[in-house]
């Protein structure tokens, strides 16, 4: 057992990772916004099967755990875009980990 997983802890970083990345298409989605900003749109056509309300649940469940920022970019035509939070970016080294296992 690694020393930050205790028992008599609340949890470790891992386990609250893998608790939030529990639903339908959130690790493929938190995997792709390391890459980058994303739009609603090219997460349609990169996420094979999926489709819009699963796509909006996930992004939505996602941002309310506070992993991603919504930006709505005002310009025309007026579009959102998704990024990895500070508090996102903190558990990078653990996602990454869990995706070597």
């Amino acid at each position: 057992m690694e020393p930050n997983c205790k028992l008599d802890k609340p949890a470790c970083p891992a386990e609250d990772l893998l608790k939030i990345m529990s639903g339908k298409w959130r690790p493929q989605i938190f995997r792709l916004a390391l890459e980058g900003p994303l739009r609603f749109s090219s997460l349609l056509k990169t996420l094979e099967n999926s489709n819009k309300q699963s796509i909006a649940l996930a992004l939505k469940e996602l941002e309310n755990e506070g992993l991603l920022e919504k930006n709505v970019i005002k310009l025309k035509p007026l579009h959102i875009e998704y990024k990895l939070s500070e508090k996102g970016k903190t558990l990078t080294s653990v996602f990454r980990q869990l995706e070597g296992i």
